[in-house]
């Protein structure tokens, strides 16, 4: 059976903007990421004191981890993000945005934001982590 992802966003719930409330998968393989923060292959927190630019790295060790394992950003299903400041991420919101559609275009996946009063590589200057699941073909 090939993989087929079909989005839900019933409108007797809110309108979902920039996620969507279930993601049902059929057939494919799953993909689950462990939580991914802004440090490059070397180690180095990339953009410290900076959340867009975090941001960008953890989008770009995503892309990584999926590519890796033969998919793609838009076979992610569902992203958990956590943010040691909720508020800032929410201010950072549009550019936060700009770069998530370099990554993932105009694909939505089921997503939840976290505020968490730590991380554990906060102390090394992180302060975002992704981890979530895809499925692939």
């Amino acid at each position: 059976m090939p993989r087929e992802l079909q989005f839900h966003n019933p409108p007797a719930l809110m309108k979902a903007v920039g996620y969507t409330h279930g993601v049902e998968a059929r057939g494919g393989r799953l993909l689950f990421f462990a939580g991914q923060v802004a440090k490059d292959r070397d180690g180095r927190v990339v953009g410290k004191g900076d959340l867009v630019a975090q941001f960008g790295q953890v989008c770009e060790n995503l892309r990584t981890v999926v590519t890796a394992a033969g998919g793609q950003l838009t076979d992610v299903v569902k992203l958990t993000i956590y943010v040691l400041d909720a508020d800032e991420y929410k201010r950072q919101g549009k550019a936060i945005g700009g770069v998530y559609r370099e990554y993932f275009g105009r694909h939505f996946p089921a997503m939840t934001l976290v505020g968490a009063r730590d991380l554990y590589d906060a102390a090394d200057g992180c302060l975002i982590e992704i981890d979530g699941f895809a499925c692939l073909a």
